[in-house]
């Protein structure tokens, strides 16, 4: 019993199967109201007789004025998407109880005029209210409280009136519109059970296709943005400039882009960790979204790059504007845990002010402006010149000829003298890489050194220069070797247990060994440097301050560090003279060196005036033209026998 009233009883709990359920038969009402007028009219027409109007004449035309206007009334309802939750389920409710009531008044006005009717008339009457039971029930078979209590009211009051009417003539009929109407239930249950389980394969059908939507939006977000800062990546901003290119030709200097390239990143993530550095890049991002107006796009398109895309007239003019801004910006110091990180930054604007600079072209462009203002000293702006292209290719070039010459030997490492202030014997020699046999012609070190370190094949180089110069230097006595390591080498973690399979290698003494390092990195990286500076000297090495004077290295950074040597700039030897500036300044750096228990090297030194200034000061290795230029291997050892003879000779006067 609880089963069967469940299924008479109207269930609105889910708002997508009811709606469904409005929409289906709400198409269908018209037509079964169109029926049931149809039939009233043909039920009318055999019972009509004068003498019983409200019988035969009034009672049908106000059925089938009700009929009319509620199929005019449902017609009239429109699309039910356009209707709520809420309407949609009180026409429902009413529904089910207008389809009893009318049922009920339809079979009750034909039963009412049955028994004045001819034979004929009545079976016209059978015809037709059969006719009209079942229409009623498959028209609403979609909305199953109504054709179940429609079928089972019909049936049951059919049943009740034509078994035993005329003698019980019609019970055949009776019985067959009964099992029919059985028949019709069971349908009418089956197709709601299809339709209910039709529009729920179509709701998760849905849900399942919005899924997938968002995870297809979610994979495409991932794909297009940086997930470390949330902005647009590469793939996204070329995706952007694609679709500009696309357009038709834009406007002159319509378009801009800023590219920019972090200074100093790498040595913080070095030095502090990639934590630091990812927060370091998260506080960037932000910074630079606030300063980036509406009309531009910031995006994220390496570790420490990102570009900047401007749409705007007078691009150039703002691009410049902004990239001075964003400048400033970056060089702020930052605290992360406790740390104060500081960067710059080398950025470069291009803009399409000309007919070639397209958008893909203008990212080119503005990447080679940045690197042009890397290589010119960095923390600056460089607005793109086609000049910078050939500087571009011609790096790329050296690039290339770097990695081919070292294998195919086109480098060779020469020596430069040290000499003792005071005997004037060489002591020392510096090793210098030097590149003889490039098929192009030979390259000074100041046009591919910056090269190699900004490509990382100073790593080879410098270690090319260690093991040839510890071969070449081992067999000369007690001859110290002093060479020059590049800050990309001391960042390198795996520097000193290269440096100690080198001197495994070669078997060359330790302490004969030195290192030479700018006072630019000691200021860059202090902790780097200590702790380099302790593991070598635990080794027996020494370490030297190279290109002291040039900088701003203080007393405490020279007592904190345990250098062994200063070597003194040969930009301070300039107009070096008795009674000086100059002197007076050489004289307190040997000095102060000196109360620091470290040795001196002037370098640079030219005439013997220099050098005699230099003696007198106190200094005690001098390095410099003077005493020999940089020179193959071969002439540096003849050079050193000579001065090894003039010692033993004077050392034999001396003791005759």
């Amino acid at each position: 019993m609880q089963a069967f009233a469940n299924i008479l009883r109207l269930d609105t709990s889910d708002p997508e199967l009811t709606r469904a359920q409005f929409r289906s038969f709400s198409r269908q009402m018209p037509l079964l109201y169109a029926i049931l007028v149809c039939n009233a009219f043909a039920i009318a027409l055999s019972f009509f007789d004068p003498a019983r109007p409200i019988k035969t004449v009034v009672t049908p035309l106000v059925t089938c004025g009700i009929a009319v206007w509620r199929g005019i009334w449902w017609w009239q309802q429109g699309d039910p998407a356009k209707l709520s939750d809420e309407y949609i389920a009180a026409c429902l409710r009413r529904t089910c109880w207008l389809a009893i009531l009318m049922t009920m008044a339809f079979e009750a006005w034909c039963i009412w005029v049955y028994p004045d009717g001819d034979a004929y008339a009545r079976s016209n009457l059978t015809f037709f209210l059969g006719l009209t039971e079942v229409s009623t029930v498959f028209c609403l078979m979609t909305l199953r409280p109504a054709a179940m209590r429609v079928a089972l009211v019909s049936t049951l009051s059919f049943l009740f009136y034509f078994s035993w009417v005329d003698g019980g003539k019609l019970l055949g009929q009776s019985v067959v519109l009964t099992l029919v109407c059985i028949g019709m239930i069971v349908v009418t249950h089956r197709y709601n059970i299809s339709f209910s389980e039709l529009v729920r394969s179509q709701r998760t059908l849905r849900t399942r296709q919005m899924e997938a939507e968002k995870l297809s939006e979610e994979n495409r977000r991932i794909a297009f943005s940086d997930p470390l800062s949330g902005l647009p990546n590469r793939r996204e901003l070329l995706t952007r400039l694609d679709r500009l290119e696309a357009r038709a030709d834009p406007l002159p200097d319509s378009l801009a882009v800023i590219f920019i390239d972090l200074d100093g990143f790498k040595e913080v993530n070095d030095e502090h960790g990639h934590q630091a550095g990812d927060a370091l890049i998260r506080s960037i991002c932000l910074r630079l979204g606030q300063h980036c107006p509406a009309h531009a796009r910031l995006a994220r398109v390496g570790g420490d790059e990102f570009a900047v895309l401007l749409e705007m007239p007078k691009a150039q003019a703002e691009a410049e504007r902004l990239a001075a801004t964003i400048l400033e910006e970056i060089s702020l110091p930052v605290l992360v845990e406790r740390h104060v990180l500081q960067v710059g930054a080398s950025i470069g604007v291009a803009a399409n002010t000309d007919a070639a600079g397209t958008p893909r072209e203008l990212l080119r462009r503005a990447d080679t402006a940045m690197y042009h203002a890397k290589t010119g000293g960095k923390n600056q702006v460089a607005v793109y010149d086609a000049a910078f292209d050939e500087g571009r290719k011609h790096r790329l070039a050296v690039e290339t000829q770097i990695g081919r010459g070292l294998a195919r030997d086109e480098f060779e490492v020469y020596y430069q003298p040290e000499v003792d202030a005071q005997t004037g014997r060489i002591v020392a020699v510096e090793a210098l890489l030097r590149w003889p046999r490039r098929p192009e012609g030979p390259l000074p070190p100041d046009d591919f050194i910056d090269i190699a370190e900004a490509t990382g094949q100073i790593h080879p180089l410098g270690m090319f220069v260690l093991e040839r110069a510890c071969r070449d230097i081992a067999p000369l006595g007690d001859l110290r070797l002093s060479v020059n390591v590049s800050p990309a080498q001391f960042r390198d973690s795996h520097f000193e247990r290269q440096v100690a399979h080198v001197l495994e290698q070669t078997r060359f003494p330790p302490e004969r060994l030195q290192f030479e390092i700018t006072e630019g990195y000691l200021l860059a990286n202090p902790e780097r440097v200590v702790r380099a500076v302790e593991t070598f000297k635990e080794r027996g090495m020494s370490i030297a301050l190279d290109d002291f004077g040039t900088g701003f290295t203080s007393i405490h950074y020279l007592r904190s560090y345990g250098f062994s040597h200063i070597k003194i700039d040969k930009s301070l030897l300039d107009g070096l003279a008795p009674g000086s500036k100059g002197a007076m300044l050489v004289t307190g750096a040997i000095m102060l060196a000196c109360g620091l228990d470290m040795r001196v090297i002037a370098e640079g030194v030219e005439t013997e005036e220099q050098a005699q200034l230099l003696r007198q000061a106190g200094c005690h290795k001098l390095q410099g033209y003077l005493f020999g230029k940089p020179m193959p291997l071969a002439d540096f050892v003849a050079a050193w026998e000579r001065s090894e003879r003039t010692v033993l000779q004077a050392s034999a006067r001396f003791a005759g």
